[in-house]
């Protein structure tokens, strides 16, 4: 699989061609065979629901969901009886053309694949409609102005895309790194965590941090690794026989009177009146 920064660096490389731009609505139950598709395209669902197979392989057509087709592939379509699909398409011709150390190449569309194919999500659909709607109102226009215009467009319509799936990514790789100090953090509360290295294992800057793990889990890292702390103390102190000093070591803290203050702060009682109000008695 490409790299969002490889298949930038190919879009850049190609000169387009627009051959059509439209803007359909299917009819009930509509639904096309099983096709070989002779032409690069590529569809914007945005009203309806259906379902699209391509080369053997079903994907959901839906609002917000872009699909690249490419000669050769085996296509089938079909929208939901209920739901009729209405949906943007361009047709076009591509050439790659680039200057590398002062000489030009230039390939045909045969000679290099196009770097997107099938199903894409978006998330900032309203965007990416605004500039199909607008690449289809000059496509009903004519002039050398209006065609550079399209031209512009349609590099726009890529880039709010490709940068549509960089937004995508960066957010789930930063939901894994959020979830991922959170798992360390329930493995090793008891050792001197800073939020330093906490965000140095995320691989983010301590402000982004923090303001991250704030919005995904509802505490700051520090509230929620206290918490941890806490929650690990009660159970000590209403289920064994350690002594404060130990408990407070076992999650953490070497100054048990720090730990009695944080214990108190966070769960209301100190920890010796905690343990004798849920201290169960023998045999219960």
């Amino acid at each position: 699989m490409l790299s969002l920064g490889e298949i930038a660096a190919q879009l850049n490389r190609f000169v387009f061609s627009l051959q059509l731009i439209g803007h359909q609505k299917t009819e009930v139950a509509w639904t096309q065979q099983l096709r070989t598709i002779r032409h690069h395209s590529f569809w914007l669902i945005v009203k309806g629901k259906g379902t699209f197979k391509i080369n053997g392989t079903l994907y959901p057509a839906e609002p917000g969901k872009l699909f690249f087709f490419v000669p050769d592939m085996l296509v089938e379509r079909s929208a939901d009886p209920e739901q009729p699909i209405e949906y943007y398409f361009v047709r076009f011709h591509y050439k790659e053309t680039y200057e590398e150390k002062e000489q030009w190449i230039s390939r045909s569309a045969t000679e290099c694949s196009f770097p997107l194919q099938g199903m894409y999500a978006t998330q900032n659909t309203p965007q990416l409609i605004y500039l199909m709607e607008q690449l289809f109102a000059l496509w009903q226009r004519r002039g050398h102005l209006t065609a550079m215009r399209r031209k512009i467009l349609l590099h726009e319509f890529l880039l709010a895309f490709l940068q549509d799936l960089r937004a995508q990514r960066i957010a789930g790789d930063t939901t894994a790194a959020i979830e991922f100090t959170q798992e360390f953090m329930a493995q090793h509360y008891q050792e001197p965590l800073t939020l330093e290295q906490l965000a140095q294992l995320a691989g983010l800057s301590v402000s982004h941090y923090s303001r991250l793990f704030k919005k995904y889990i509802g505490y700051s890292p520090i509230d929620f690794l206290t918490h941890l702390r806490m929650d690990r103390a009660k159970e000590l102190l209403v289920l064994s026989d350690y002594r404060l000093k130990s408990i407070a070591a076992s999650v953490g803290y070497v100054d048990e009177f720090y730990f009695s203050r944080i214990f108190k702060k966070v769960i209301g009682f100190s920890p010796r009146d905690y343990a004798k109000k849920h201290r169960a008695e023998p045999g219960q």
